[in-house]
């Protein structure tokens, strides 16, 4: 791989006292799904910080340690880039289990149980366990003491920890903490590593329809889909995915489990996978949305051996990430110059929901397109507008003069 990386000078990497790994590293790059240019670029910065650093950068076991890593790969005017090949590089080194960390969690047995309860006992999805295991490493890290130990919790240093969570968090958010806390200390006394049960924690009280609606209004949904530049291949992109959860009200995880053996082309359906009731729904596809898949399959999709719909625009090639649509939607709402500033990807889906109620489509058949388990959770995505209420109010009735006068 290197002489097909470097065809002239290949030679020079291959003698280098570093060539064997960056011969795999090599291989590496490509066999994941980098493009020649990308691997090229990697390879050779990884070559400059080896070979600045020296033989010792290797441990004696031949292993790399991840604080040694982050010493060396320093460039003066290139820093951003040697960050990324170093992050590269690490990633290289885990999947060949050659790179030992610099500081050793205490807590890694413990997590590590309570993720295989979370999954085996629970059945929770991995999204979900993935957010149960952040929130409890951070409580961890933030509530105790280098050397303390787990039993030295406390009521008042959890009590801590959830009053500095309601200064950051709105009561909404800090809910699904205190929910996510009280899972785990349960577990941790369940499995004997506390001795007292330090579970029961006041969770914020929330009201029904207490915030404001999140829907947009569906001209500016219309005006940031044309703002969209497909005139290249990643706005043609960003263009379709928008207009799937506009359109559909798909959720960023469902857009990026889309698959081209989704879209059946004869029936005109799209199937869809829905993430948290874990069903599968199939969605008529209207003629305009044809077209705008047929274009973007046609001038904005690469060909690729992956057979997810929407693939990254950056190397490795595979596909995007459902992080990625939040970030592509405020890209495209600040370039659109349009009043949607504090707003995010899902209010898409609270605005697909709103013109179906405004059409007359009942909340049961909404919330089954939303992919919701209750009509609670549907309740939330049409939370009434001002104007609607305005619509409902009976006009007051004419005073009658001679009960005023009897009443004064």
């Amino acid at each position: 791989m290197l002489r097909r990386l470097f065809p002239r000078d290949h030679l020079r990497y291959a003698e280098s006292p570093f060539g064997d790994w960056l011969h795999h590293f090599a291989d590496w790059l490509v066999a994941t799904g980098y493009t020649p240019n990308p691997a090229h670029n990697h390879v050779r910065r990884l070559k400059q910080a080896l070979e600045r650093a020296g033989s010792e950068v290797v441990g004696p076991d031949g292993k790399f340690r991840a604080g040694t890593l982050a010493k060396i790969f320093t460039s003066s005017s290139q820093q951003i880039s040697f960050d990324a090949t170093r992050r590269t590089f690490e990633r290289f080194l885990v999947s060949r289990d050659q790179l030992v960390s610099s500081k050793a969690d205490r807590f890694s047995p413990l997590l590590e149980a309570y993720r295989r309860h979370l999954v085996e006992m629970r059945g929770l999805a991995i999204a979900t366990v993935n957010q149960h295991l952040a929130t409890a490493k951070y409580f961890l890290a933030d509530t105790l003491q280098p050397k303390a130990s787990l039993r030295d919790l406390s009521e008042q240093r959890i009590e801590a920890f959830v009053v500095a969570e309601g200064r950051r968090l709105k009561r909404q958010s800090l809910q699904h903490t205190v929910a996510r806390l009280r899972a785990f200390l349960r577990f941790c006394y369940d499995s004997n590593e506390l001795r007292v049960r330090l579970d029961a924690i006041d969770t914020p009280r929330t009201y029904c329809g207490e915030a404001p609606p999140r829907a947009l209004a569906w001209k500016l949904v219309q005006g940031l889909l044309r703002s969209i530049d497909r005139s290249n291949a990643l706005g043609l992109r960003d263009h379709a995915i928008l207009w799937l959860m506009a359109h559909y009200g798909l959720r960023p995880s469902e857009i990026v489990t889309l698959s081209l053996t989704s879209i059946d082309w004869e029936a005109k359906t799209l199937r869809v996978e829905q993430c948290k009731t874990r069903s599968v729904l199939i969605l008529p596809l209207a003629d305009k949305t044809l077209r705008v898949l047929k274009s973007y399959l046609r001038r904005g999709r690469s060909a690729s051996s992956h057979p997810q719909l929407f693939l990254r625009s950056r190397a490795p090639e595979g596909p995007i990430k459902h992080t990625a649509i939040c970030d592509l939607y405020q890209k495209h709402t600040r370039q659109s110059g349009l009043a949607l500033d504090g707003s995010c990807s899902y209010d898409l889906r609270h605005s697909f929901a709103m013109r179906l109620l405004d059409r007359g489509v009942g909340i049961k058949l909404i919330g089954d397109l939303l992919g919701h388990r209750t009509l609670e959770s549907t309740c939330v995505y049409l939370r009434l507008q001002t104007k609607a209420l305005r619509e409902v109010a009976l006009p007051l009735p004419a005073q009658d003069d001679n009960c005023e006068r009897r009443s004064a």
